[in-house]
């Protein structure tokens, strides 16, 4: 890997660490300012503010554990990566401690901000089988 697939590969595992943390501020320090977050079943979450009532709302709702696995990360322009990675632990919800199987596939898009890798885009879609 290139010294920026190695920097955007760390910046993944900062992001698996802030959703492990339950931290809305983690997870916004890794994101471009004009960041997207495309959420299965949800609205795209735009910019910072809508990000941060996307994380908040997850966080209240359920405590992730998770790994991601990096499937790839390619350097396609001196501004932009992309990563596809894989996820795979627990997710646990608040209000009742019921906890589950948690596992996605995910897509990032990573933009160099002011010599710092951030999250442009983000996708994820799981890889559970359906619930009945």
């Amino acid at each position: 890997m290139t010294p920026d697939e190695d920097a955007a590969s760390a910046l993944l595992t900062a992001y698996q660490d802030a959703l492990n943390a339950s931290s809305t501020d983690m997870v916004l320090r890794l994101y471009a300012p004009d960041g997207v977050l495309m959420a299965q079943h949800y609205p795209s979450s735009s910019g910072t503010a809508e990000l941060r009532a996307a994380y908040d709302t997850m966080f209240q709702t359920l405590t992730l554990k998770v790994k991601f696995r990096i499937e790839e990360c390619v350097q396609v322009a001196p501004a932009w990566v992309f990563a596809r990675t894989s996820s795979a632990g627990t997710a646990t919800l608040r209000a009742s401690g019921e906890r589950g199987t948690e596992a996605n596939q995910e897509l990032f898009m990573l933009r160099k901000v002011e010599s710092r890798w951030m999250i442009a885009r983000y996708c994820f879609a799981t890889t559970n089988p359906p619930r009945a």
